[in-house]
């Protein structure tokens, strides 16, 4: 155990040197790292970046496992049997991150995928839970549904979450993919406030592993203007960051220029959708790993940069939303706030890119 502890570590302080980041940024960043990057909008991902991301995830993914060892799934099945599921055989890890693990676990009543944490259920799962079943219960776009999630029971600091087991892989359809994503934005969203025209969502939760404040606002360009780019640029303590977005909200009336002549309804947002998190299941395109919140529906294609959507699938989706007057323009802001969480996460290789996309925003 102790050499096994000695190995991750090791293998931390060798990534962090490699992409120039700390160690604790590593740790902590390492889900969104799947998070691989190119240009707003483009039909195509940059498949070396994927590629040099997702190897490093697995890098400490393979040396967490080493140091965790089969329990990663005790405490899920302690509850599946306590809750008359009979526990028929385990399966191999599907993914992971740096603060998860992953496994899956075959009951009578089916194979069930489940991730845990160390941290309390509270902080890792519940928004996930909430957001998975918010976008479960529109009836539109394939979702696993949610069993349950919670604190561990047997004394040991940690909490789990069960949920149905996609079988992932095959081939989907592009265009009907587009289609389920423009029915899940018009959806009538699962909660009252949203339904009241309100943006956020009822409980805060994360995008990566950066924290995402999701109180309820009343007018969009506010929300989006304090709750996203602000955040993030708060987060970031860069003073010219702090000084050109300043600049970006003067020029914009505090982002109320970008929205005019167009009507903004709340939508249920998946929140982080890239190549990572949406795949095949048997015919159908299936979403997961969620940042849910309840916004304006472009906001949903701030990662398109990263996932992969052809002319088909945009054939698909605007064929029950078409495009806005300015939808360009606001591309660039929706962007800028995943550009600047990556930055947040990852450092400067995408400083860069975030400070690009805020003075665009300064452009006629």
């Amino acid at each position: 155990a102790a050499r096994a502890l000695v190995t991750f570590v090791t293998a931390l302080l060798v990534l962090a040197i490699y992409m120039n980041q700390t160690p604790k940024k590593i740790a902590s960043g390492i889900k969104a790292a799947r998070t691989a990057k190119g240009r707003a909008f483009s039909s195509t991902v940059d498949s070396k970046h994927v590629r040099k991301l997702q190897n490093s995830e697995k890098k400490i993914r393979l040396g967490s496992r080493s140091c965790r060892g089969g329990a990663t799934s005790d405490p899920a099945m302690l509850w599946l049997k306590d809750n008359g599921f009979e526990v028929t055989g385990t399966g191999g890890a599907a993914s992971g991150s740096g603060w998860s693990s992953t496994g899956k676990i075959k009951t009578s009543k089916g194979e069930f995928f489940v991730k845990t944490a160390r941290q309390p259920a509270e902080i890792m799962f519940r928004g996930e839970a909430l957001g998975l079943r918010a976008l479960y219960d529109t009836g539109t776009v394939r979702v696993p549904n949610v069993l349950h999630y919670g604190d561990r029971k047997d004394g040991v600091d940690g909490s789990f979450i069960i949920m149905e087991s996609l079988k992932m892989g095959g081939r989907y359809d592009s265009y009907e993919f587009g289609v389920d994503m423009a029915k899940l934005h018009l959806a009538k969203p699962s909660t009252k406030e949203a339904q009241e025209g309100k943006f956020g969502f009822p409980i805060d939760n994360t995008i990566g592993a950066t924290p995402q404040p999701n109180g309820w606002m009343d007018d969009w360009p506010e929300f989006f203007r304090i709750r996203r780019i602000g955040h993030q640029v708060k987060l970031a303590r860069d003073s010219n960051l702090q000084k050109l977005w300043d600049r970006v909200q003067q020029k914009t009336d505090n982002l109320k220029t970008l929205f005019e002549d167009i009507e903004v309804v709340p939508s249920t947002l998946h929140g982080d959708l890239w190549s990572g998190n949406y795949g095949g299941v048997e015919g159908r395109a299936a979403i997961f790993d969620p940042a849910v919140y309840y916004g304006h529906h472009e906001a949903e294609w701030g990662m398109s940069w990263c996932a992969g959507f052809g002319s088909k699938f945009w054939e698909g989706y605007r064929s029950l939303i078409p495009e806005d007057p300015g939808f360009r323009k606001r591309a660039i802001l929706y962007e800028a706030y995943h550009k600047l969480n990556h930055y947040n996460l990852f450092g400067g290789m995408y400083y860069s890119d975030a400070y690009g996309l805020l003075e665009a925003l300064l452009r006629d």
